[in-house]
This record gives structure tokens, C-alpha cells and sequence, in this order.
């Protein structure tokens, strides 16, 4: 069986990568808008009442045009794939973070809205909600998450000036402390008080790490360094992209080393003796952070494996 698929906004870093993923598989047909078209509401209206699933990779207000669009459309709408911020805490839509927490993927599989993870918040609560279902952080807890990220997860414009050499090497960001995907983290990470959230972007296309510093005695449980590696362990064993790593030896980890890859790593750097951990998530922000992590879903989505 071939299912059609729309991608709504293929011309952006993040619809050209899944587009690019999805090229060649023979049990797909990509559908097309016209470039003339994309704008003409009746077209694409029609374009969306002949697919099986729309992927939507699109600015937040340009989303929230096409699921209207779809609502419209009643039971010839089809699936939504919602790469935006736009749906991602909004009700009547499954979260897509497989491994969230069981039955999550099962969740995907049958959900006629799907609203893909953000790249910063897919580590954040990769590394916070195994350790809070488990109670070893309470969701209340003071949280600071740090993160950097390739510049291709800025958009079109910043990805152009980074390429012209406009930028600083390195530089922290959203310093207002209001960034998009802290609603996200709060919610699914079960947090019951809002973190501390520094992101940051280096000169670099690709790649992230997320890494959250804990202070083990000032938590409720006092756990020690392995109850944690033994939490991510418990949770992430069937994981098929998400796997616990041994912290490196030489104290240091490369945030582009999963460039190109689907996988997102876990560590937990621990110095027992001093009763201090770092959790660290490593992704590829274009690949568990986007594109991959939406043609997870899809696939999901369309009953096979992720």
C-alpha cells in the first residue's frame, strides 16, 4: 500500500530534510503544491482532502491557517504531522516523543494529531522524565537546563547570516528567559515549577547537547550517581534511537559526533565523592531534533516501527 504524504512548507531546513529522508521509499508518494499555488487557500485545500497524513513545516500562525483548513475539510481531512510550536501542548493533539514513557508510541501510532518534539526539549525531558517518574528529581524541583545547538535551527535567516560569517562564534540567547519550548519541557517533564532555561548557539550547522547540573544532596531522595544511570537504563532499554552512553573517559563530549544520525545519546557525568551529577542529552538537532524524530512519528503514524 502506497500512502500519500504532504509536506507543507518544503522549502524550509526542516521540511527539506524530512522530504530528503523520504525520497526513494517506495510505499510513499510525496504530494506537491505548485510554488505558484502555496498561498491559494482552495488549492492547497484540495491538496490536503487527497492525502493520508500533511506534515506541517511551517511558522506557528501558518500551521494553526493549515489545521484550520483541515477542520474544515471533517472527516476528508487528513492526519497532521505539526513540526511547529504551534500545537505541541495544545489539546487533542498526541506529543511526539516516542519514548516518552510506555505506551506513548502506541499513542502516535493511532493519533489523527500528531505535534512533533522540539530539538531542545526532546533532550530536556529525555533526561528529566525517567528521573521524575522514578522520583528521584521532584517536579517541583529548581531546575537549570543549559543547551547549545547548531545554527541551522534558527531559521532560514540566522542559518544565511551564520554562512556569510556575520555571527559570533558563540553566543547565549533568548536572555528574556521566554523561550518556545519551555511550555513543552514543562509539560511533559511533568515539572511542577518552570526551569531555567539557557540556550545557546555555536558556528557550527548541526548537532546539540543539552546538560542539566544537579546538586545530589539537595534533593529530597539524596540519590547517588547510579540510581540515576540505573533510572535511564529502566526507561530507555527498548529504546530503538534513544541509548544510555558511559560518561567519557576524558571528561569531554563533541556535540556533532551524531550529525547525520536519528539517535539521541544519554550520559550521566557524576563525581560521587563531591555528590554533583551533569545529565547530558547529545542529538543531531536536525535528526532526533526535527526531521528524524518526524519521520519517526510518521512511521508510527503509518503502523510500522520508529
Amino acid at each position: 500500500m502506497s500512502y500519500k504524504i504532504f509536506i507543507d512548507g518544503d522549502s524550509g531546513t526542516t521540511g527539506l530534510e524530512i522530504r530528503e529522508r523520504l525520497a526513494g521509499r517506495t510505499d510513499l508518494e510525496l504530494v506537491a503544491i505548485a510554488r505558484e499555488l502555496r498561498k491559494d487557500a482552495a488549492a492547497k485545500r484540495d491538496i490536503l482532502a487527497s492525502v493520508d497524513v500533511a506534515i506541517l513545516c511551517l511558522p506557528d500562525d501558518a500551521a494553526r491557517e493549515t489545521v484550520a483548513l483541515c477542520d474544515a475539510l471533517a472527516a476528508d481531512a487528513p492526519r497532521l504531522l505539526d513540526a511547529s510550536t504551534a500545537h505541541r501542548t495544545a489539546p487533542g493533539w498526541i506529543y511526539g516523543f516516542p519514548e516518552l514513557c510506555p505506551g506513548q508510541a502506541e499513542k502516535i501510532a493511532r493519533a489523527e494529531r500528531v505535534a512533533n518534539v522540539g530539538c531542545y526539549a526532546s533532550g530536556a525531558i529525555a533526561l528529566l522524565r525517567p528521573l521524575i517518574d522514578a522520583e528521584l528529581i521532584p517536579a517541583d524541583a529548581p531546575l537549570t537546563i543549559n543547551a547549545v545547538s547548531g545554527y541551522s535551527g534558527r531559521g532560514r535567516q540566522w542559518i544565511e547570516a551564520y554562512e556569510r560569517g556575520e555571527p559570533p562564534p558563540f553566543e547565549l540567547y533568548a536572555l528574556e528567559l521566554e523561550h518556545k519550548h519551555i511550555p513543552e519541557i514543562v509539560e511533559y517533564a511533568r515539572l511542577a515549577a518552570r526551569p531555567l532555561f539557557v540556550p545557546s548557539v555555536g558556528n557550527f550547522r548541526q548537532g546539540m547537547l543539552v546538560s542539566i547540573p544537579l546538586a545530589l544532596d539537595v534533593l529530597p531522595k539524596k540519590p547517588k550517581v547510579a540510581d540515576l544511570t540505573d533510572a535511564y537504563a529502566r526507561h530507555y532499554e527498548d529504546a530503538a534511537h534513544v541509548r544510555l552512553r558511559e560518561a567519557p573517559a576524558n571528561g569531554r563530549l563533541d556535540a556533532l559526533a551524531l550529525n547525520g544520525t536519528d539517535d539521541m545519546e544519554i550520559f550521566v557525568v557524576g563525581a560521587e565523592a563531591r555528590r554533583q551529577a551533569v545529565l547530558i542529552a547529545r542529538l543531531d538537532n536536525l535528526g532526533k531534533g526535527a526531521s528524524g524524530a518526524a519521520v519517526q512519528n510518521l512511521d508510527l503514524m503509518l503502523g510500522g516501527a520508529a
